[in-house]
């Protein structure tokens, strides 16, 4: 099979790696438990091991990561095709106090977090102590107020220590959380409150973001209107505006006060519920996906300690919101679960101006540094003076997460960010996996590291490749859908109330694995790269190509500040016919998928402020490049040119045709910037359904960051482009 060119180039590309000659691995000093693996002298053998062994190592790190009110009696029982999933059953234990308790007994001044509040130069630290208390008296006032173990508690609040404590409160007396991130609409908030069935709800009077007060109590008042099991609102006050209280509203910092500061744990059953956090599916409504006690901090702790090699004293900046399973894992769980420092970041990568992450390197002397390519590609347009003009030299590793980075912004990460000496570990995992599954690290200290590129699975983690007939493919060089083969412990158990789209969703379509939904190239060396959503794989005149490769070369064009490319019914090219891979929630078999996949390349592109390229030379320079490094035949059929207002390039508003022998047409409109998630994922469906028309279909946008940019999307496609297609 041919390997894509964005392969190609990857390879081609300059390998970062520790001079060869350098001693091996020290595989125990490295895990102290492989001591016990017989045969395991690298970081090769020890994945073998966590794989072939999975049991066998999964107990050892279990036994010692975690404290345990009781010991489990069995490591593992599951079974891929019905959706059982169940770790280390028999143990009891309590996360809050794996995460505090135990690190207050050995260093309870050492600074837990690290508030990098929206006010630039004003962050408050808490030591493992203050936060341990703080727990402890929202956990009694939880109880004394009623809130009992099995219940679930919605926090809809902005990254804060009140926000972590929220979350430790509820594992603490045994109650399940329910983070919604603090920016989702009345609508979108009610909704997850209903089926999270909460009749208890903490927010904070305002949220502060980017220098705007964002009225979250108003915002909760009117969410709670459609829900009648609600009982009772705590309200933190994260500034000093009064808010209008209700009679179900409770001051939640005036009565943790009368509250004591011990607080005992509740004993959980290692697969106790420990918190649900929906995520949007591709149809319906959002998915309460449902992570459990022990399993999941289990893998959040490993993960972040060996996919960023986190050590005592490091201070560990993940940038992502509590409201995200990145918050999650490496903002609250994982960093705490090791007694690390961790900083919760309430601003934007703007915010006052484009030096603000680097400005907080260098004030909070950040060592790993964890962010998304979408603030990264934003951060690239402003240049590399924003960042050179901070001390970075704390920085030892670099970390990227959301979705795959182009290779421009990898390298820029690394050349500028990274002055060329750190690691950048891009990353791939899902809500559904609860914490990283494929990084370059960890690895031997002499080990490659491709430009984006995710590359290594991680302990326990045995990825796989499926073809169209549902059969596994063992050559290198080869691509395919990304299943996963066997089960680990952060993996989620079901999706709230509903097991059974669970099931079709990720274990039906290849019975025995787990379906991620995305597809992957495997390399002649072994390594993954991945190649985008499934949904997103477009069959072009007979030939499949990810429109994240597509991106990829667009996004290398100097004028092209971001894109998103998506599939398309073409009049020309004709219907794209049968769908290659199930879409991720069909349920449906591969050797029976029949769904229609689109044979037209539609891509959306912003360009950056800087550029004075007039369309028609943009459209020829994208199908120039696109044709070089990919092939013609995946040069887009329709390109999408996004203005922003006032943009000089408005006066020439309309739809250029442009037409060449591959019908490419170029189309102009007004818009502030692509569709994306709260979390920066770009809405590609979103936008294929705006292309198609079918604004009927566009299924939940409950994640959008700013609903705005999809009304200007669709009414400028209308105005612009609508006939042209």
């Amino acid at each position: 099979m041919r390997l894509p060119s964005g392969c190609r180039r990857l390879l081609l590309a300059p390998r970062l790696g520790v001079a060869a000659g350098q001693r091996r691995w020290n595989t125990s000093a490295f895990m102290p438990e492989a001591a016990g693996f017989e045969g395991v002298s690298s970081r090769a053998a020890l994945q073998d091991f966590s794989v072939s062994n999975s049991e066998r190592f999964w107990a050892a790190v279990a036994r010692g990561r975690l404290s345990w009110i009781s010991p489990f009696h069995t490591v593992r029982d599951c079974d891929l095709i019905r959706g059982k999933i169940h770790w280390f059953e028999g143990g009891k234990l309590n996360v809050s106090v794996n995460c505090l308790d135990r690190h207050v007994h050995t260093c309870p001044e050492r600074v837990a977090l690290i508030w990098e509040r929206d006010e630039r130069g004003s962050e408050v630290k808490y030591t493992y102590r203050e936060l341990l208390e703080m727990t402890c008296r929202l956990g009694n006032l939880l109880r004394r107020r009623g809130v009992k173990r099995g219940d679930c508690v919605t926090i809809y609040m902005p990254p804060c220590p009140l926000a972590v404590a929220s979350m430790l409160a509820c594992a603490r007396i045994g109650a399940a959380h329910n983070v919604v991130f603090a920016g989702f609409s009345a609508e979108a908030l009610s909704e997850r409150i209903r089926d999270a069935q909460s009749s208890t709800v903490i927010t904070v009077n305002q949220g502060v973001r980017g220098g705007r007060l964002i009225e979250l109590k108003k915002t909760v008042d009117e969410a709670v209107q459609s829900c009648p099991d609600v009982q009772q609102v705590f309200v933190a006050m994260r500034t000093e505006n009064p808010v209008a209280m209700t009679a179900r509203d409770v001051a939640m910092e005036e009565e943790m006060s009368k509250e004591d500061v011990v607080c005992e744990p509740a004993a959980m059953n290692s697969e106790d519920v420990l918190f649900l956090l929906y995520t949007s599916g591709s149809t319906g409504k959002p998915k309460g996906l449902v992570h459990t006690q022990a399993g999941y901090l289990l893998y959040a702790s490993l993960t972040h300690r060996y996919v960023f090699g986190y050590h005592d004293g490091d201070v560990f900046g993940c940038v992502a919101d509590v409201g995200w399973i990145t918050g999650h894992s490496y903002c609250v769980y994982g960093p705490l679960a090791n007694g690390g420092t961790t900083v919760l970041f309430e601003s934007t990568p703007i915010y006052p101006d484009p030096g603000r992450y680097w400005d907080m390197v260098e004030r909070l002397r950040i060592n790993q540094f964890y962010g998304a390519p979408t603030a990264i590609r934003l951060l690239l347009k402003y240049g590399d003076d924003w960042v050179k003009k901070y001390d970075r030299s704390s920085l030892k590793t670099l970390g990227s997460v959301g979705e795959p980075i182009n290779t421009e912004a990898w390298e820029w990460y690394h050349r500028v960010v990274g002055d060329g000496r750190c690691p950048v570990v891009d990353t791939w995992w899902q809500t559904e996996t609860g914490g990283i599954c494929i990084a370059p690290k960890p690895s031997e200290p002499d080990a490659d590291i491709l430009p984006g590129m995710a590359m290594r699975p991680f302990f326990g983690i045995k990825p796989v490749l499926m073809d169209t007939e549902g059969k596994e493919l063992t050559s290198n060089n080869t691509s395919g859908a990304l299943c996963i083969a066997q089960p680990w412990p952060g993996m989620a158990r079901t999706i709230h109330n509903d097991h059974q789209r669970f099931i079709e969703t990720y274990c039906q379509p290849y019975p025995g694995y787990f379906f991620t939904g995305d597809g992957a190239h495997r390399t002649a060396d072994g390594y993954y790269q991945i190649t985008g959503r499934l949904d997103d794989v477009i069959n072009v005149s007979g030939h499949r190509i990810g429109t994240a490769e597509i991106e990829d070369v667009v996004n290398q064009c100097s004028d092209v500040a971001e894109s998103a490319v998506v599939g398309i019914s073409h009049d020309i090219k004709g219907q794209g016919g049968r769908a290659l891979y199930p879409r991720r929630e069909t349920g449906q078999k591969p050797q029976s998928t029949n769904l229609c996949l689109s044979s037209g390349v539609y891509a959306f592109v912003v360009l950056k402020a800087s550029t004075h390229m007039k369309e028609e030379d943009l459209r020829r320079q994208l199908n120039d490049t696109v044709s070089k490094k990919i092939a013609k035949y995946a040069c887009p059929d329709f390109i999408q040119v996004i203005l922003r207002p006032g943009d000089w390039r408005s006066e020439t508003r309309g739809c250029f045709l442009g037409l060449t022998c591959d019908f490419s047409a170029l189309c102009s409109q007004f818009a502030k910037r692509l569709p994306k998630t709260r979390s920066g994922k770009i809405m590609r469906r979103v936008l294929r359904k705006v292309v198609e028309r079918d604004l009927d279909g566009l299924g939940d946008l409950s994640t959008l960051d700013d609903p705005t940019a999809i009304q200007e999307i669709i009414q400028g496609h209308r105005e612009s482009c609508g006939d042209k297609q």
